[in-house]
């Protein structure tokens, strides 16, 4: 994953604004996670009204509070805003733990390009590897919150699948977009005891 940033410097979203700009601390950041590329703008309506719910989104699933283990998740902020003042007002209230481009970077623009963003906001899950598991989540995110990680996370097939929400350890999570590539194991261990051969309670 860090391949996509190759070259490239990220900054951490913290008061200091590290610098992320060597292949290992890209690597330390990016590797073995899902990444979430976010793409926004300070001045876009429906960017500011999904903000706060991705930024909820993220700390349920990387904040100690929350969870028993820090999520496999990386979020980059790919800016679309028009100047670079708009780009660090946005960012103000966002966590800490977000990575952003420099705004003089094109890649902001390229990656728009490459992931055909069409419409702000959008976020485009990628598997470790760098293949997009998911075009745009945002709608998920609203939808089913922090549970949808759990369905990216076995349809990436990520190495460590330890992750769990305290408060969801007895419910199972909620249907996922990305439901259909989950593997044929989890479907046939979710099937009832005692019923019937593929009878229902499989997927539907």
């Amino acid at each position: 994953m860090a391949a996509l940033f190759s070259g490239r410097v990220l900054i951490r979203n913290n008061s200091d604004q590290d610098e992320l700009d060597t292949e290992e601390e890209l690597s330390r950041r990016l590797e073995n996670r899902l990444v979430l590329l976010f793409f926004g703008a300070g001045d876009c309506p429906r960017c500011q009204a999904f903000a706060p719910v991705l930024k909820d989104f993220f700390v349920r699933l990387t904040d100690e509070f929350y969870v028993l283990r820090a999520a496999q998740l990386a979020l980059v902020y790919v800016s679309q805003d028009p100047t670079e003042e708009q780009q660090d007002q946005f960012l103000r209230d966002m966590p800490k733990k977000w990575l952003f481009l420099p705004f003089q970077d094109d890649l902001r623009m390229d990656l728009g390009r490459r992931f055909s963003v069409e419409r702000l906001p959008a976020v485009v899950v990628l598997k470790p590897g760098g293949d997009v598991l998911t075009r745009d989540a945002a709608d998920e995110i609203r939808r089913l919150g922090p549970a949808c990680f759990a369905n990216w996370q076995e349809a990436a097939e990520l190495l460590d699948r330890s992750f769990l929400q305290p408060e969801d350890l007895d419910d199972p999570a909620p249907r996922s977009l990305t439901e259909p590539l989950r593997r044929r194991k989890y479907r046939v261990d979710a099937a009832p005891r005692g019923g019937p051969e593929g009878g229902a309670g499989g997927l539907f």
